[in-house]
């Protein structure tokens, strides 16, 4: 068992992320509002604080590994297992709102917020505020750490961009579609092939 990764990222899928290190890949269940601030091209480095559950089944076991972007957040996940209704995976689900966000319906006894957390019902959110309501301070004083800011096209698909536009698109949507299309296939680095790539990716999606 293990607190923390740090490593290549391998593959970004939903809410999961195989993370590689020390020639092992490690499968990372990321809770939505975490998710949305780790990294999702292959290759970047990614680092994680980890909280580990072990599933037993029969005579085996099988762990399961849920990253966070620092030990605050890990601390408000221990935080909201410490409520008999919610279990590791209800309260990664319910993680989808900034943590300060959670943190402040819990210390107002905000029901409606807490209610429309994925998972989180009538109940469940009263047994949340029984529970924590008075002892999330830490969690409200803290910043939730930014997302990334979009990292800059390189520059051959600067050429591509300017394509794009002359053919109409807007700027926003001409990088949004280079972003997405070296994500998918980092090893272009032609303006040609980027265009070429987009396309096919275009007119797959235009087949019925």
């Amino acid at each position: 068992m293990f607190a923390r990764i740090s490593g290549a990222l391998v593959e970004r899928s939903g809410d999961t992320a195989i993370v590689e290190t020390g020639g092992l890949g490690y499968e990372i269940v990321l809770p939505p509002c975490i998710a949305q601030k780790v990294p999702s091209k292959a290759g970047e480095r990614v680092i994680l604080e980890i909280y580990s559950v072990v599933n037993l089944e029969g005579n085996s076991g099988r762990f399961t590994y849920y990253g966070f972007t620092n030990a605050i957040e890990r601390d408000f996940f221990e935080a909201l297992l410490t409520v008999a209704s919610i279990g590791p995976r209800s309260a990664a689900r319910a993680f989808s709102l900034p943590m300060s966000t959670i943190a402040a319906a819990i210390d107002r006894g905000d029901y409606n917020l807490l209610k429309s957390l994925p998972g989180i019902g009538q109940q469940k959110a009263r047994d949340i505020v029984a529970k924590l309501q008075g002892k999330v301070a830490k969690f409200l004083l803290i910043q939730d750490a930014p997302a990334p800011a979009p990292a800059s096209i390189p520059d051959f698909a600067d050429e591509a961009l300017a394509v794009l536009v002359q053919l109409g698109y807007k700027r926003a949507e001409g990088e949004a579609m280079i972003r997405q299309t070296l994500e998918r296939e980092p090893q272009l680095d032609q303006a040609e092939q980027l265009l070429a790539e987009i396309y096919r990716s275009k007119s797959a999606k235009q087949t019925p």
